[in-house]
């Protein structure tokens, strides 16, 4: 817990998405646009969020639809170019999610000088991708391997877009989760990008993992915030802070600040 509030400079830290466009290499990409849209997107967002004060920010590929398992490279790539051109703008702890591939996701942190990644790093799961079995044992020793054991873990236990082939309840699950591969947090997500976790599901898992942080991480919202903050160890946060709270809208600087001003009081 000392290593978590220590990087994000709180005990239950709201970290904000910037959701990229659609990258090269992805059926969504805008060819026409390009790396300058991308970056011009991302800046306006990356903007808006630090003035409205969020704890943390992370960049992420939600615009690379089908998702895959096994990232093409110049996605990544693109992903990094982005992160590196804004770097010198950024003024919070800033993590990296390459959907859904752990190595990818460990190798652009490693790259961009990331303080924290998010991903399924543990389980085996049913997806719209196909079966979903990533290798914990195998991005952690990359992460080393890459001199970056200073990169915080977050491990999301309940994989959006697929239903876990191991029957265990969700909180047994997360607790074996942190025993075997030790992560540095715990996230529960929704069914899908925007959807709640379930408040059970959210309450099971912090009691059962009282001594990890553990964060909701998808489908928190304006009203529920200050709930999901009385169970839970923080959050993350994208759709809502959207215009009109559209997940593939841009970043809507009013909602933002709301979003934070009742996030700071709840908490």
């Amino acid at each position: 817990m000392d290593r978590f509030t220590q990087t994000f400079g709180s005990q239950k830290p709201v970290i904000a998405m910037v959701h990229l466009g659609a990258l090269p290499g992805s059926p969504l990409y805008d060819a026409e646009g390009g790396l300058t849209k991308l970056l011009t997107d991302a800046r306006k967002d990356l903007q808006a969020l630090q003035e409205a004060g969020f704890d943390a920010i992370m960049f992420g590929n939600e615009n690379d639809r089908p998702y895959a398992f096994d990232v093409d490279t110049a996605s990544t790539a693109t992903m990094a170019a982005i992160v590196g051109a804004l770097k010198p703008e950024i003024t919070r702890p800033f993590g990296v999610n390459v959907l859904w591939d752990p190595m990818a996701t460990v190798a652009l942190a490693a790259a961009t000088g990331a303080s924290f990644c998010r991903e399924i790093f543990t389980g085996t799961y049913a997806s719209d991708m196909g079966v979903w079995a990533p290798d914990a044992g195998k991005a952690l020793r990359y992460r080393d391997g890459l001199g970056r054991k200073d990169l915080l873990m977050l491990y999301n236990v309940s994989a959006e877009f697929a239903d876990s082939l191991d029957r265990r309840p969700l909180p047994d699950r997360a607790r074996s989760a942190v025993f075997s591969s030790i992560p540095d947090a715990v996230l529960v997500s929704g069914q899908i990008t925007g959807e709640a976790a379930r408040m059970e599901d959210l309450e099971g898992v912090k009691n059962a993992l009282p001594d990890t942080p553990v964060l909701a991480n998808t489908g928190v919202k304006h009203d529920t915030v200050a709930d999901v903050l009385a169970i839970g160890n923080g959050c993350v946060v994208g759709s809502a802070l959207k215009v009109d709270g559209h997940t593939w809208n841009a970043v809507d600087p009013d909602r933002a600040k709301d979003f934070m001003d009742r996030a700071r009081k709840a908490r």
